[in-house]
């Protein structure tokens, strides 16, 4: 992709609130050039397209922004993965790629882990509670999601960090503009994060234990013998699983605490009856989804919002858009911790809704009782303009500057 139409997809990402509002305004659907699709950006209309999946398919739902050059496309098939993964499926091979994730994020296996997590948030703060100052993506946002699902998946602590960090160089890998230089050493940073996860389901497939990885080794091989074949669906199927896992919180940690103090009054509010907390949750969910939305295509030609899709038509179904719909929420631009609670978007809905929606709310729960508890003075820095990360899946902001 050249640089001036990845230029105007930055813009577009960077703030698509405008171009929802301009879609729900107009009649029918929108087209959007930048995002080369159909924008579905009311309610009723995105409730309609995930409630017909056999209309609208997952299969395109992670196509790139880029496409890696082959010099980076060569490293990377020197690893794992490359198979069909759960966000992508439909039918058949959806509902067998989900069933364990579904089963490994259950509500038990859930509260087991929120000791744990509630270990690592205090320990978190515990690093910067007295500096004074703290950058919070870094020091604490892109850290507790990592060590939550490593340890429900099953990873060794010390691989957490890598595996984190082969997330956000796929991300990057597929979603940024980069030379190729940076593309080959962004590959290389996933091909050893896919050759950690490999070594998992070898050592899950010949040692079963109770974990994710376990899980999912048990359901997708069997009892026989662990195949190549199997090893790169499973190693595709843990990576999805585990970006998606820490990805999305640690977006979500970000943009909840940016808007929270960039609104004083519902900060101190939260402080001050920090049973509001669950409420808090939710508004900022809806109010800047991490996960703004996924595409979809038309399998057969197909009539959506009155407007006429021919079969393999691509349409952007934003889950932000949807969640400032004033159809469904009164003053949807006004962040408000109080408001009643309405069912939102921001986790899915349907046959594709989030497995790990419980998972990421808990995590952000934690999040707020620690720095409402113990931080009630928390601000963000003096004179920051805070730029939020140019992409559709993980939106968050790129830096966090605050003073404690």
């Amino acid at each position: 992709m050249d640089s001036e139409p990845h230029g105007r997809l930055d813009a577009l990402q960077s703030d698509p609130y405008p171009h929802y509002e301009r879609a729900r305004d107009t009649e029918g659907l929108a087209r959007v050039d930048e995002l080369d699709a159909w924008l579905v950006a009311r309610d009723a209309d995105v409730r309609e397209v995930l409630r017909r999946p056999e209309d609208f398919s997952s299969a395109n739902a992670l196509v790139p922004d880029v496409m890696p050059s082959p010099a980076a496309l060569a490293v990377l098939g020197g690893g794992f993965g490359g198979r069909p993964v759960v966000v992508t499926a439909d039918g058949d091979l959806h509902q067998r790629l989900r069933a364990p994730i579904v089963r490994g994020l259950s509500p038990s296996r859930v509260a087991a882990v929120l000791p744990y997590a509630a270990e690592r948030a205090a320990a978190l703060v515990d690093g910067f509670v007295k500096d004074g100052r703290v950058e919070l993506m870094s020091a604490y946002a892109r850290k507790l999601p990592g060590d939550v699902i490593g340890r429900i998946v099953g990873l060794d602590p010390a691989d957490v960090p890598a595996v984190v960090h082969g997330g956000h160089r796929a991300e990057e890998l597929l979603f940024r503009p980069l030379v190729e230089s940076e593309q080959v050493a962004a590959a290389e940073d996933v091909v050893a994060m896919q050759h950690i996860l490999d070594r998992l389901v070898r050592e899950r497939h010949a040692e079963p234990r109770e974990d994710l990885c376990g899980e999912l080794v048990a359901s997708l091989t069997g009892p026989g013998e662990l195949t190549l074949e199997h090893r790169h669906e499973l190693v595709a199927h843990l990576q999805n699983l585990l970006i998606a896992g820490h990805l999305t919180t640690t977006a979500l940690i970000g943009t909840t605490v940016l808007h929270l103090l960039r609104h004083r009054d519902q900060w101190e509010l939260l402080c001050a009856e920090p049973e509001r907390i669950p409420a808090a949750v939710e508004e900022a969910a809806r109010y800047d989804s991490a996960l703004q939305g996924f595409r979809r295509v038309s399998t057969r030609p197909v009539t959506l919002a009155g407007t006429e899709l021919p079969s393999g038509t691509t349409v952007f179904v934003a889950f932000g858009g949807a969640n400032r719909d004033g159809a469904r929420h009164p003053r949807p631009d006004t962040f408000d911790i109080t408001r009643p609670p309405v069912r939102h978007l921001a986790f899915g809905h349907g046959v594709h809704s989030c497995p790990g929606a419980q998972l990421a709310r808990e995590q952000l729960t934690l999040t707020l009782q620690e720095l409402t508890s113990r931080l009630p003075g928390l601000r963000l820095a003096h004179g920051q303009s805070v730029t939020m990360r140019p992409t559709m899946i993980h939106r968050s902001p790129q830096r966090l500057h605050l003073t404690c």
